[in-house]
Parts: structure tokens; sequence; C-alpha cells
């Protein structure tokens, strides 16, 4: 089938593309420098011609406040439009695990936008919450610095591989569309600020990172359980310590 990867050359769209092609689809990426941009609409008529399967996993280039929900509300529109014109049976998007539950953050509220707009599409869809990836517990500690400080709350979470999370949003994309959300998660469960400790002693990273119960992420309070999936998740094989210690 030809399945068109909206986000298609970032890091979870290109290794996606490369597994559909692997199983023998036609995996098409679109992305602004493929010559397909979803905020001014320019290229999508055409990528989706032919299409049985759309998946966006693209991102925000501002985490600001108001440019990523112009950018999730814009570009979200403007693919619907362009697939409920096509005729395309299945669109899949990838999202966050605990995304409903970080309402206080600018990011997730935009996150949750674009899960209602594709709720009420009338498309069938699939969307799947992936836990943190491996190679964003960088981000994470960026966006916790403070100076030579990084404030993290002692919560609990499951990153898991990018490496995995397309092979999920693959499986997805060629199932039958569940129209609801599928989560996916690393086997492991650890403390957010113990784990980040750890990424950075292994970098040789001389930020200290500081436990407070009360440390926003992206702008919203932990609870203990905000960033874990539930019990049906798909639970991926590989582990942070393999993964960090292949990163040496």
């Amino acid at each position: 089938m030809k399945v068109v990867v909206i986000g298609g050359t970032g890091l979870i769209g290109s290794k996606l593309v490369a597994k559909l092609k692997e199983h023998g689809h036609e995996a098409v990426p679109a992305a602004p420098n493929t010559g397909v941009n979803t905020l001014t609409g320019e290229g999508l008529a055409e990528v989706l011609d032919g299409a049985s399967v759309v998946v966006d996993v693209s991102n925000s280039p501002s985490f600001e406040d108001e440019a990523v929900m112009e950018f999730f509300r814009t570009s979200t529109t403007n693919v619907l439009k362009a697939e409920a014109n096509a005729g395309v049976a299945h669109h899949v998007a990838l999202s966050v695990v605990g995304t409903e539950r970080l309402q206080e953050s600018g990011y997730f509220r935009a996150k949750q936008a674009q899960e209602e707009l594709i709720r009420s599409s009338g498309i069938p869809f699939s969307i799947v919450h992936a836990t943190q990836f491996f190679e964003f517990m960088k981000g994470i500690a960026e966006a916790a610095t403070d100076g030579d400080t990084v404030r993290l709350a002692p919560v609990q979470i499951r990153p898991v591989f990018s490496d995995d999370v397309a092979a999920a949003v693959g499986r997805t994309a060629v199932g039958t569309p569940v129209n609801g959300v599928v989560e996916v998660a690393g086997p492991d469960t650890f403390q957010l600020d113990e784990l980040i400790r750890k990424g950075l002693a292994a970098k040789n990273d001389p930020r200290q990172v500081v436990t407070d119960v009360h440390a926003p992420y992206f702008g919203a309070e932990l609870r203990e359980d905000t960033l874990l999936p539930g019990a049906d998740a798909h639970i991926a094989e590989t582990r942070f310590t393999d993964w960090l210690a292949q990163q040496q």
C-alpha cells in the first residue's frame, strides 16, 4: 500500500519510511525538503494521490505556546482536509503518553488539540502514544537547566528507543484503524531525576541534577504516574542501559 509519512525525513519519520519499504510498502516521505508544506498546503494534494494511509510524525519547530498551537492546528487541519479529498482510509498520528494529563503545558495543549481534530475528522484513525524517546533525554535536561543546575521531579518514566517507536507506528499504519489510542513504552521504569543524572554522568556533563517535587516538565507539574503508560501498553525490547552503552 502507499503510505505517506508527514515529517518523513525526521528522527522517527526516516526510520518509519525505511521499515515500511523493507516490508514492501510504498512509503513516501512528506516534508518541506521534499516539496510538501503542511502549513501552507503546498504539495499535499499531489503527494496524497493514491495513498491508503497517512502517518503524521511531524513536530513543531518551536515549543513556544502560541507557535506550537498554531503549528499543530494549521498543519493537522490541512492534512485532514487533503486526506478527505484524496479518499485516504486511515490517519495515524504519533503523540505522547500522558498528553491529556499535561495540559498545564502549552506544548501538550497543542498535542491535545491535534488529537481532537483527528477524532472529529470522520476519517478512520489510530493515535500512537509513546513515552519519551531515549534520544530526548538530552532535551529534557536542557529544558530543566538553570545555570549549572538541572531541576527534575522524582517521578516515574519508561523511556523508549526511537527504533521501537517507529516499528510500533509502522505496525499500526498497516493494521486496521483502532479509532482510539495505542501506547508504546520502554521495558524499564526509572525515576526521572535519576535517569537524567545517569545520562549526564555518562557524558561527563558537569551539571548537577537537583530533585524537586515541584520542578515543571515543559511547563507542567508532574504527579508520580503522569508519564507512565496504561496496563495495555506495548512494551518494547530495547533497554536504556544497552542503548546508552552504545553511545559511548
